[in-house]
């Protein structure tokens, strides 16, 4: 699929001046510039629907961990007496 995109002067030369000391094409340039805001965005929505489903879940159920539980429990990963997840509550 082609797509043509219109950028102002002074953004064209930001992107050649790039792309000239990466040795890359400025169309690779732009490219990766593009793939790498729709990644952070799509993670970006994809967290946002999780902690929806979360409160969602937690509302219902009112099931939870707290903080200092959570910290705890992270403060033993790579350790040898590495810890469970905890169970959650009420």
């Amino acid at each position: 699929m082609a797509t043509s995109l219109k950028i102002d002067d002074d953004l064209k030369s930001r992107v050649q001046q790039l792309a000239s000391q990466r040795q890359r094409s400025a169309h690779w340039i732009m490219l990766e510039a593009i793939k790498q805001y729709v990644d952070r965005e799509e993670a970006q929505e994809s967290f946002k629907r999780e902690a929806l489903a979360s409160w969602s879940a937690y509302q219902e159920t009112g099931r939870h961990l707290t903080g200092q539980e959570v910290r705890t429990w992270l403060s033993t990963w790579g350790a040898d007496d590495e810890k469970a997840m905890p169970e959650c509550h009420e």
